[in-house]
Protein backbone atom coordinates (compact mmCIF):
# COMPACT_ATOMS: atom_id res chain seq x y z
CA UNK A 1 0.00 0.00 0.00
CA UNK A 2 1.77 3.05 -1.27
CA UNK A 3 1.86 5.57 1.63
CA UNK A 4 -0.05 8.84 1.48
CA UNK A 5 2.99 11.02 2.73
CA UNK A 6 6.55 9.89 2.69
CA UNK A 7 9.71 11.95 4.27
CA UNK A 8 13.52 11.86 3.43
CA UNK A 9 14.11 9.25 6.44
CA UNK A 10 12.15 7.08 3.91
CA UNK A 11 12.87 8.10 0.79
CA UNK A 12 16.49 9.08 0.57
CA UNK A 13 15.97 10.70 -2.83
CA UNK A 14 13.71 13.44 -1.32
CA UNK A 15 15.79 16.96 -0.30
CA UNK A 16 16.01 17.62 3.39
CA UNK A 17 13.07 19.53 5.02
CA UNK A 18 10.58 18.01 2.04
CA UNK A 19 7.62 16.28 1.72
CA UNK A 20 6.42 13.35 -1.27
CA UNK A 21 2.42 13.57 -0.81
CA UNK A 22 1.06 10.80 -2.70
CA UNK A 23 -1.26 9.46 -5.22
CA UNK A 24 -0.95 9.13 -8.77
CA UNK A 25 1.20 11.84 -9.65
CA UNK A 26 3.22 12.37 -6.75
CA UNK A 27 4.28 15.91 -5.62
CA UNK A 28 7.14 16.98 -2.97
CA UNK A 29 6.36 19.90 -0.78
CA UNK A 30 9.12 21.83 0.57
CA UNK A 31 7.92 22.31 4.18
CA UNK A 32 9.99 25.66 4.91
CA UNK A 33 8.32 27.19 2.34
CA UNK A 34 4.72 25.81 3.70
CA UNK A 35 5.93 27.34 6.62
CA UNK A 36 6.71 30.87 5.31
CA UNK A 37 3.41 30.88 3.43
CA UNK A 38 1.49 30.09 6.40
CA UNK A 39 3.36 33.07 8.13
CA UNK A 40 2.64 35.17 5.52
CA UNK A 41 -1.31 34.25 6.02
CA UNK A 42 -1.31 34.83 9.37
CA UNK A 43 0.22 38.45 9.10
CA UNK A 44 -2.38 39.21 6.13
CA UNK A 45 -5.39 38.43 8.50
CA UNK A 46 -3.04 40.19 11.28
CA UNK A 47 -3.89 37.84 14.09
CA UNK A 48 -2.00 34.74 15.41
CA UNK A 49 -4.68 32.13 16.37
CA UNK A 50 -4.71 28.28 15.36
CA UNK A 51 -7.65 28.79 13.37
CA UNK A 52 -5.57 31.40 11.09
CA UNK A 53 -2.65 29.17 11.45
CA UNK A 54 -4.53 25.98 9.85
CA UNK A 55 -6.14 27.82 7.43
CA UNK A 56 -2.96 28.93 6.30
CA UNK A 57 -1.52 25.60 6.32
CA UNK A 58 -4.40 24.32 4.18
CA UNK A 59 -4.17 27.60 1.74
CA UNK A 60 0.03 26.91 1.88
CA UNK A 61 -0.34 23.31 0.91
CA UNK A 62 -3.18 23.85 -1.73
CA UNK A 63 -0.89 26.33 -3.46
CA UNK A 64 2.42 24.30 -3.52
CA UNK A 65 0.15 21.52 -5.02
CA UNK A 66 -1.38 23.47 -7.72
CA UNK A 67 1.34 25.72 -8.81
CA UNK A 68 4.59 23.11 -7.80
CA UNK A 69 8.24 24.21 -8.47
CA UNK A 70 10.94 22.59 -9.56
CA UNK A 71 12.69 20.57 -7.41
CA UNK A 72 16.00 21.66 -5.92
CA UNK A 73 18.40 20.14 -3.61
CA UNK A 74 20.65 22.85 -1.86
CA UNK A 75 23.31 20.65 -0.91
CA UNK A 76 22.36 21.55 2.85
CA UNK A 77 22.41 18.77 5.18
CA UNK A 78 22.20 18.69 9.25
CA UNK A 79 24.79 16.59 11.23
CA UNK A 80 24.12 17.31 15.06
CA UNK A 81 26.98 16.46 16.31
CA UNK A 82 28.83 18.45 13.70
CA UNK A 83 26.73 21.43 14.35
CA UNK A 84 27.73 21.25 18.17
CA UNK A 85 31.21 20.41 17.69
CA UNK A 86 30.94 23.81 15.20
CA UNK A 87 29.53 25.89 17.81
CA UNK A 88 31.77 24.74 20.26
CA UNK A 89 34.92 25.87 18.34
CA UNK A 90 33.48 29.29 17.49
CA UNK A 91 32.43 30.22 20.73
CA UNK A 92 36.30 29.42 21.67
CA UNK A 93 37.78 30.63 18.97
CA UNK A 94 35.86 34.12 19.23
CA UNK A 95 37.29 34.32 22.96
CA UNK A 96 40.37 33.85 22.20
CA UNK A 97 40.82 35.79 18.86
CA UNK A 98 39.10 38.54 21.08
CA UNK A 99 41.72 38.54 23.63
CA UNK A 100 44.62 38.31 21.18
CA UNK A 101 43.02 40.98 19.19
CA UNK A 102 42.90 43.21 22.62
CA UNK A 103 46.24 42.61 23.33
CA UNK A 104 47.32 43.99 19.66
CA UNK A 105 45.65 47.05 20.53
CA UNK A 106 47.22 47.82 23.20
CA UNK A 107 50.66 46.68 22.47
CA UNK A 108 53.58 49.48 22.17
CA UNK A 109 54.73 47.55 18.86
CA UNK A 110 53.37 47.91 15.42
CA UNK A 111 51.30 45.38 13.42
CA UNK A 112 51.00 45.05 9.73
CA UNK A 113 48.61 43.50 8.28
CA UNK A 114 47.96 41.48 5.46
CA UNK A 115 45.49 40.13 2.91
CA UNK A 116 46.03 36.26 1.87
CA UNK A 117 44.48 33.72 -0.62
CA UNK A 118 42.99 30.37 1.19
CA UNK A 119 41.49 28.06 -1.33
CA UNK A 120 39.28 25.47 -0.30
CA UNK A 121 38.58 21.97 -0.66
CA UNK A 122 34.84 22.31 -1.43
CA UNK A 123 33.72 24.32 -4.34
CA UNK A 124 29.76 24.74 -3.78
CA UNK A 125 28.08 28.11 -3.20
CA UNK A 126 26.55 27.07 0.38
CA UNK A 127 29.86 25.58 1.62
CA UNK A 128 31.54 28.47 0.81
CA UNK A 129 29.37 31.01 1.85
CA UNK A 130 28.85 29.39 5.54
CA UNK A 131 32.66 29.10 5.64
CA UNK A 132 33.07 32.82 4.56
CA UNK A 133 30.48 33.91 7.15
CA UNK A 134 31.87 31.90 9.98
CA UNK A 135 35.50 33.02 9.52
CA UNK A 136 34.12 36.91 9.15
CA UNK A 137 32.52 36.13 12.88
CA UNK A 138 35.45 35.78 14.31
CA UNK A 139 37.35 39.03 15.68
CA UNK A 140 40.67 39.53 13.82
CA UNK A 141 39.94 37.97 10.71
CA UNK A 142 37.87 38.89 7.81
CA UNK A 143 36.68 37.95 4.14
CA UNK A 144 37.13 40.70 2.02
CA UNK A 145 36.66 38.69 -1.71
CA UNK A 146 35.35 35.47 -1.98
CA UNK A 147 36.43 33.94 -5.59
CA UNK A 148 33.78 31.50 -6.27
CA UNK A 149 35.46 30.10 -9.63
CA UNK A 150 38.59 28.96 -8.27
CA UNK A 151 37.00 28.49 -4.66
CA UNK A 152 39.87 30.64 -2.97
CA UNK A 153 38.58 32.81 0.06
CA UNK A 154 40.80 36.54 0.89
CA UNK A 155 41.13 36.75 4.53
CA UNK A 156 42.50 40.15 6.11
CA UNK A 157 44.87 39.40 8.35
CA UNK A 158 45.35 41.56 11.21
CA UNK A 159 48.92 40.34 12.74
CA UNK A 160 51.07 39.42 9.67
CA UNK A 161 54.49 40.30 10.88
CA UNK A 162 55.85 36.45 10.18
CA UNK A 163 55.50 33.88 7.63
CA UNK A 164 54.41 31.80 10.21
CA UNK A 165 51.39 34.12 11.36
CA UNK A 166 50.72 33.82 8.23
CA UNK A 167 50.00 29.88 7.88
CA UNK A 168 48.52 29.92 11.10
CA UNK A 169 45.59 32.07 9.36
CA UNK A 170 45.40 29.79 6.81
CA UNK A 171 45.02 26.52 9.28
CA UNK A 172 42.26 28.32 10.92
CA UNK A 173 40.09 29.12 7.74
CA UNK A 174 41.12 25.44 6.71
CA UNK A 175 39.69 24.39 10.41
CA UNK A 176 36.87 26.43 9.67
CA UNK A 177 35.96 24.90 6.64
CA UNK A 178 36.17 21.34 8.09
CA UNK A 179 34.05 22.14 10.57
CA UNK A 180 31.05 23.72 8.36
CA UNK A 181 31.29 20.79 6.41
CA UNK A 182 31.22 18.08 8.91
CA UNK A 183 27.90 20.20 10.36
CA UNK A 184 25.97 21.02 6.75
CA UNK A 185 27.85 19.50 4.05
CA UNK A 186 26.83 16.36 2.16
CA UNK A 187 28.65 13.19 1.99
CA UNK A 188 31.23 14.08 -0.63
CA UNK A 189 31.76 17.41 0.76
CA UNK A 190 32.89 15.72 4.03
CA UNK A 191 35.17 12.77 2.02
CA UNK A 192 36.71 16.03 0.37
CA UNK A 193 37.47 18.15 3.88
CA UNK A 194 39.00 14.93 4.79
CA UNK A 195 41.85 14.96 2.66
CA UNK A 196 44.95 17.52 2.80
CA UNK A 197 44.38 21.01 2.28
CA UNK A 198 45.38 22.27 -1.03
CA UNK A 199 48.26 24.49 -1.84
CA UNK A 200 47.88 27.62 -0.56
CA UNK A 201 49.61 30.78 -2.86
CA UNK A 202 51.83 32.92 -0.65
CA UNK A 203 50.25 36.28 -2.37
CA UNK A 204 49.78 37.91 0.75
CA UNK A 205 49.28 41.64 0.10
CA UNK A 206 50.34 44.07 3.11
CA UNK A 207 48.23 47.27 3.38
CA UNK A 208 51.02 49.88 2.01
CA UNK A 209 53.72 48.16 0.41
CA UNK A 210 52.96 49.26 -2.52
CA UNK A 211 52.63 53.27 -1.50
CA UNK A 212 57.18 51.64 -0.25
CA UNK A 213 57.67 50.72 -3.33
CA UNK A 214 56.42 53.62 -5.65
Amino acid sequence: MKRLITFPYRNKNLPPFSCEFGGSRPRVLDLPLIAWLTVIWVMLWSSLNWANVLTGVVVAVAVCLAFPLPQVDLGLRLHPWGILRLVTYLLYDMYTSGVRVTRQIFADRPHRAAVIAVPLRCRSDLMLTATAVAVSNVPGGSIVEVRRATATVFVHVLDADRPAELDAARRSVWRMEELTVRAFGTRDEIDRVAGPPPPAPHTGERPGDQEEGA
